[in-house]
């Protein structure tokens, strides 16, 4: 049993690490949005994640043998990439920090956190009332 959720977890929490990284980033933006010369920050870890957990560029996870699907995963193998050379369109008398992009994003952000953290919640519910079912 030791063997079977650990890497689950070990995604799951990889993931949502990231995503509170991103969080972090997107309202250090939005706090620098009147200093001058300050560049907005993102972070990217998609394309990263999709290669660590074995899908192939399709999107569909690849196969190592027509019966099953491979599920190993190493959340040390992958990290999200902080662009902070990225050159936005400089507006002169403007900030280069977008305000309605860092708030689409960082909603983004939010609901899928938010996604992530229910699905795990009711994976757990499920472990917890197949164990006290099979007790009885």
């Amino acid at each position: 049993m030791k063997g079977l959720f650990e890497g689950n977890v070990a995604l799951t929490g990889k993931v949502l690490d990231l995503r509170l990284q991103r969080q972090n980033l997107v309202a250090s933006n939005l706090a620098n949005v009147n200093t001058p010369g300050y560049k907005a920050k993102t972070l990217e870890f998609e394309d990263s994640l999709q290669k660590a957990i074995g899908k192939d560029a399709r999107g569909k996870m690849t196969k190592t043998s027509k019966m099953h699907i491979p599920a190993t995963f190493d959340a040390n193998k992958f990290s999200g990439r902080t662009l902070s050379n990225f050159e936005p369109r400089v507006i002169h008398g403007e900030n280069p920090v977008d305000i309605d992009k860092e708030m689409v994003t960082m909603a983004k952000n939010t609901l899928a956190y938010n996604a992530l953290t229910q699905i795990v919640s009711k994976s757990f519910q499920g472990m917890q009332k197949i164990i006290q079912d099979g007790a009885r």
